[in-house]
């Protein structure tokens, strides 16, 4: 049965990285990156998007629970949805910085 705190994982990532301290932490201090901050979150709302497929191929084959299905591709929507609203606030950001006289 997939994590159903997965999607909360996703989500906190965003969160950490969307923090006033995130911008702080010292460079070779082992913080990772923005670039790899957000690779990590894509990767893994890739994978929780792989598991939700997966699942409905087992239903399909008739060798799933319909309620791990269910479950799967609630956390594909809901990792799905948070990261475009992270990509709303980042391109809000761009778009606020753009504005600002020189």
């Amino acid at each position: 049965m997939a994590s159903p705190t997965l999607a909360a994982g996703a989500y906190a990532a965003t969160q950490r990285l969307a923090s006033p301290t995130a911008g702080k932490a010292v460079a070779g201090a082992g913080a990772p990156n923005f670039a790899e901050a957000l690779g990590n979150v894509l990767q893994s709302v890739a994978e929780t998007g792989q598991r939700a497929d997966q699942q409905a191929g087992r239903a399909a084959a008739g060798k799933a629970d319909m309620v791990d299905v269910v479950t799967a591709v609630a956390e594909s929507e809901t990792a799905l949805e948070t990261l475009v609203a992270v990509r709303d606030k980042v391109i809000a950001a761009y778009e606020e910085i753009m504005r600002m006289p020189i």
